[in-house]
């Protein structure tokens, strides 16, 4: 019911930012789709399509896998990059990151049921490895538009202290935890903390 109330308020109260934000597709670099989609693995292992705001031009992984160098390293640095050495990333893409918008399209997945608002982040199928014999613990909640790690340093905080972060929301999980992380979550955005 919360994930329900809160992704369609937030869609509401939203909708201004998208309507101002769809009109920066239409032209210049960031020209083409506006929604990126891309599969990750969701509760019990389920895979689905994360929606976001498209923050990076429309060849990004021909672009980054062209120089090899900046793909090892971005491998190497749990599977990202600093945005001012991303050739990927547009110039809306960066201020859509810089302010968390690119994540709005996110409350669709809420309203499917594919996520909650609160959740562990969902992670690509390579990524899974991380959490070795503990990923069944991971994968038995459903992943979150905000979550733990998020209000815990988020992009400052790579494998593997992600993976104990993570699994001690789905340890601890409750209707005040997830509500301290929503609360954390909006200060964050406000303060522009963490966001990649």
């Amino acid at each position: 019911m919360l994930d329900i109330i809160g992704a369609l308020t937030g869609l509401v109260v939203f909708l201004p930012f998208f309507l101002l934000i769809i009109p920066a597709y239409m032209v210049g670099e960031a020209k083409g789709p506006i929604l990126f989609k891309q599969k990750r693995v969701g509760k019990n292992g389920e895979i689905f399509f994360i929606y976001k705001f498209r923050s990076m031009v429309v060849n990004a992984e021909e672009v980054l896998k062209k120089n090899k160098q900046l793909y090892a390293k971005y491998v190497k640095n749990n599977y990202k990059l600093e945005q001012s050495e991303d050739p990927r990333i547009t110039k809306v893409g960066r201020f859509l990151r810089k302010t968390s918008l690119d994540e709005l399209p996110q409350l669709i997945n809420v309203l499917k049921g594919e996520m909650s608002l609160v959740g562990p982040r969902p992670v690509v199928l390579d990524e899974l490895k991380e959490y070795g014999a503990r990923t069944s613990d991971f994968l038995s909640v459903s992943p979150g538009l905000t979550g733990y790690w998020q209000v815990s340093g988020r992009s400052d905080i790579g494998y593997p202290e992600r993976v104990d972060i993570e699994l001690y929301y789905v340890y601890h999980q409750s209707l005040k935890l997830d509500i301290i992380i929503l609360l954390k979550s909006v200060l964050f955005v406000v303060l522009r903390k963490g966001a990649y």
